[in-house]
């Protein structure tokens, strides 16, 4: 690691206040990317200003038709939540097989979607489920948050606070894991609200997660997995590595469309 300042704030405005005062600083939330590009010496940041000590942060709330996840909750607090369980299961099984028990005791909901990594669950499951952001100064769509790898809409400072999911008919999330670090070679969430049907596609595409149209229109009103499983996905933007080909991760876009499916219905 380069050297740092290391500050933890106690309030929003705290944290808001220390971004904005240092030369180049950043959140830490669980630190899950951040700690490890730092002892990679990818990142020399001036200052880290760490969000754990914020209480109003963290916590899971139900008004209405939706849940109000605060930023700094655990994936494994939202993963055992009866709150969670019993209104949008598909999100609590997400959180549950998100990487292992070191992780999900420290990863953040807020970390995760601020982060955007191409490969993680929560996006999709954000966009699925069509969220909304909450920072520190505006309400985001996820369909508008999410605009690139590693990329969003949060502007220089802008602090997630809180992601808000409305309560769905019926939703579940199907992924294809790295066997190693649970990532998802992909990952779909399927969702239906009001007779409209979502699905989201995170692990696969080389410009992050993104809705396919295609199985959406497969799927149709009474959530046809077989529908979904015969849909010929291109491979065309996918990505390919060591792990998967195009060709495969065109294919698993079915399969996993087609479980998440089954599993809704």
């Amino acid at each position: 690691m380069y050297n740092f300042n290391y500050q933890k704030a106690h309030s929003q405005e705290e944290a808001v206040s220390a971004r904005q005062s240092a030369d180049d600083g950043t959140y830490l939330a669980g630190g899950m990317t951040l700690i490890p590009t730092l002892k990679q010496r990818l990142a020399q940041p001036s200052d880290l200003i760490d969000l754990s000590a914020i209480a109003d942060m963290v916590g899971i709330t139900a008004d209405g038709n939706s849940i109000t996840i605060g930023a700094m909750t655990t994936h494994a607090t939202v993963s055992e939540s009866d709150l969670v369980k019993s209104k949008i299961p598909a999100l609590a099984g997400l959180a549950g097989n998100i990487g292992d028990p070191q992780v999900r005791n420290r990863g953040t909901i807020g970390g995760s979607v601020a982060n955007n990594d191409p490969a993680a669950d929560y996006p999709a499951g954000c966009l699925g489920l069509n969220a909304t952001i909450i920072t520190n100064t505006r309400e985001i769509a996820a369909e508008d948050f999410f605009t690139n790898l590693f990329e969003t809409a949060l502007e220089e400072g802008e602090l997630v606070t809180a992601v808000k999911f409305p309560i769905p008919d019926k939703a579940a999330y199907a992924k294809f894991p790295n066997p190693a670090s649970r990532y998802a070679i992909v990952g779909v969430m399927v969702v239906q609200t009001n007779g409209e049907t979502r699905a989201a596609v995170t692990g696969a595409s080389d410009s992050g997660v993104f809705r396919a149209t295609d199985i959406e229109k497969a799927l149709g009103s009474n959530l046809d997995a077989a529908g979904a499983k015969a849909v010929k996905v291109l491979s065309d933007g996918l990505n390919s590595d060591i792990h998967a080909s195009a060709e495969y991760r065109a294919h698993l876009i079915s399969i996993m469309a087609s479980r998440a499916a089954a599993a809704a219905a």
